[in-house]
């Protein structure tokens, strides 16, 4: 596999003055370029969820739940890669603006299940047509093909990933 032509590092030379090195890296930073994209699609997205009183995490579980139904706190931090001490936090602060309900299993109380609110989906409804048309904005500015290109390229990406890595292999390097 090639380098990206346009990946350099730098490095000091024998005056100590730094120059121009052949990248060492076989590949390009793919987290990075994965953020890189994340961060240019928010821009369009963080206005319309603030001016809602939202910030990203209360937005994913929101949608996660919207998508998938009531589930377990546990399936909601994976789902929208928030940490589960994080969740806790933002869990218990979209409970106390009305977003949220959270019950414990009945056979398990270490386990608790979230469930969107009325409320909630009242901010779904109202929230839906200002995103529905960024998305319509995108697929005007990048073209159909694109878009469900990157669509088809992350699934592909997270279903591979998912069924063929073990993570904690992965951490324990």
């Amino acid at each position: 596999m090639r380098a990206h032509p346009t990946s350099r590092m730098t490095s000091p030379d024998q005056s100590g003055a730094t120059s121009l090195s052949p990248q060492p890296f076989a590949y390009r930073n793919l987290p990075m370029l994965l953020l890189r994209a994340r961060e240019r699609l928010m821009v369009r997205f963080r206005p319309i969820l603030s001016a809602h009183g939202l910030t990203e995490q209360p937005w994913r579980v929101i949608r996660a739940l919207n998508e998938q139904g009531p589930m377990e706190s546990r399936h909601v931090a994976s789902l929208c890669t928030i940490s589960t001490p994080s969740l806790v936090g933002i869990l218990v602060r979209m409970q106390r603006a009305g977003l949220v309900r959270k019950s414990h299993v009945a056979r398990d109380r270490r386990r608790v299940i979230v469930t969107l609110t009325p409320r909630s989906v009242r901010l779904i409804r109202n929230i839906a047509g200002e995103l529905q048309a960024v998305y319509i904005e995108l697929e005007r500015t990048l073209g159909h093909a694109t878009l469900m290109a990157a669509y088809e390229a992350v699934d592909a990406l997270l279903g591979d990933m998912e069924s063929r890595v073990d993570p904690d292999r992965i951490r324990s390097r």
